[in-house]
């Protein structure tokens, strides 16, 4: 576990700092808005070909996998020193993509290697701590990456991108883990073991109410975020600027979520865990209608503790359930279906903004958040109820999990 968060904390200190500038790096190079979205998307669209990806995963041992992910990044990343004007950009973009690929195949090898490599009853300890690792690099990797893109410009975080990919790389190597090579697929065809990961998690009824949960948390996640700049304006009266202070705070929350969410695995089911961070979430936004900077901060908070239980929910759950043959496919799939919806509800959120004032968009996103995690409490009590022998007769035997 040491070795592994170790790993978490350097790549993702990088990771952080090259997302940041490479909007920064196109705008300052073109002079272009569009062009400087695009980076962020180049980054993100691989993601929409998880399951295909993820069947990579399940087909190797992760760790080697992990160290020749981690290894192949920190050659590549330095052939953008050579991005210095504004018709070399399109090396920028094209590095992008592979790092988009690379990243959704790593996360699936990541929780694959996790779902074997640990005891049933820590994987929510660890997932939690996995995440406070990842969320903390947060709060530090953007200030030294727009420090330093400020005085050398891109060409040395692309450097230091590069070494914590190798450092990575190397803690990963000497990470102590046994692994077994996976079985293989009888049909050896690509295509059809990526359809069993999607077919295993639509046939799962622990899992396809938690990633639908998980999907549409991020839904309205993305339209919160389309409106945090209105809020900041109308709302509270700042610059555009305080959005980072929000920002900030809601990081702190996600690192307490870290510390929190294994204690609370340990004692409450993942569906329970998934409903009440969703409530949680959803009731913050909606108090971020008021205009006041005090509950704008607490809300921000409240948003950075709720989410991270839905996502560690689902991740969690995915690794418990999904068989360990299938588990790099399975999360690779769950996690397209996850994170998909934010992308199309950034787009949506902009528009809404536009058309609906946010003290009466934002409480709606409350409402329906609390409507939809009452629903999945609801259903996983009378979940629960229906498989518990006491209540059950004879002529209705409780379903074997």
């Amino acid at each position: 576990m040491r070795w592994y968060l170790t790993g978490v904390v350097v790549s993702g200190f990088g990771t952080t700092a090259m997302w940041l500038v490479s909007g920064i790096w196109v705008k300052s190079l073109t002079g272009s808005d569009s062009l400087a979205a695009l980076a962020a998307f180049a980054l993100w669209a691989p993601v929409l070909l998880g399951p295909l990806l993820g069947t990579l995963a399940d087909r190797v041992r992760r760790r080697p996998l992990l160290v020749a992910l981690n290894a192949a990044m920190a050659v590549l990343l330095p052939l953008l020193l050579w991005v210095e004007s504004a018709d070399r950009v399109w090396l920028l973009f094209a590095v992008l993509v592979l790092y988009g690929a690379q990243g959704a195949v790593h996360e699936a090898a990541e929780q694959a290697l996790i779902a074997t490599a640990l005891d049933e009853k820590r994987l929510g300890t660890f997932n939690g701590l996995r995440m406070t690792a990842n969320e903390s690099m947060k709060l530090v990797a953007p200030l030294v990456a727009a420090g330093l893109f400020a005085r050398y410009g891109g060409g040395p975080v692309a450097l230091l991108d590069a070494a914590s990919f190798a450092l990575a790389a190397a803690l990963f190597a000497w990470m102590p883990v046994r692994e077994t090579r996976p079985v293989r697929s009888g049909s050896r065809h690509w295509w059809r073991e990526t359809t069993e990961g999607v077919r295993l998690l639509r046939g799962s009824p622990v899992l396809r109410p938690l990633v639908a949960t998980g999907a549409f948390t991020m839904l309205l996640a993305g339209v919160n975020g389309a409106a945090i700049y209105a809020v900041v304006d109308r709302g509270l009266g700042h610059a555009p600027a305080y959005a980072g202070v929000l920002y900030a705070v809601q990081g702190v929350g996600s690192v307490l979520a870290g510390l929190v969410t294994g204690p609370l695995l340990r004692r409450t089911p993942e569906r329970t865990l998934a409903a009440a961070g969703l409530a949680l979430f959803a009731v913050a936004v909606g108090v971020r209608a008021l205009p006041y900077e005090a509950t704008a901060l607490a809300a921000s908070a409240v948003i950075g503790l709720g989410l991270p239980w839905v996502l560690v929910a689902v991740m969690t759950a995915v690794q418990r359930e999904a068989p360990t043959e299938a588990v790099g496919r399975v999360a690779a799939t769950a996690n397209t279906l996850v994170m998909a919806p934010n992308a199309l509800a950034l787009a949506l959120g902009a528009g809404l903004v536009a058309l609906v004032d946010v003290r009466v968009l934002l409480p709606l996103l409350a409402l329906a958040g609390t409507g939809w995690a009452a629903g999945v409490a609801i259903r996983g009590r009378r979940g629960r109820r229906d498989r518990d022998p006491a209540t059950s007769t004879p002529e209705t035997p409780v379903p074997a999990r």
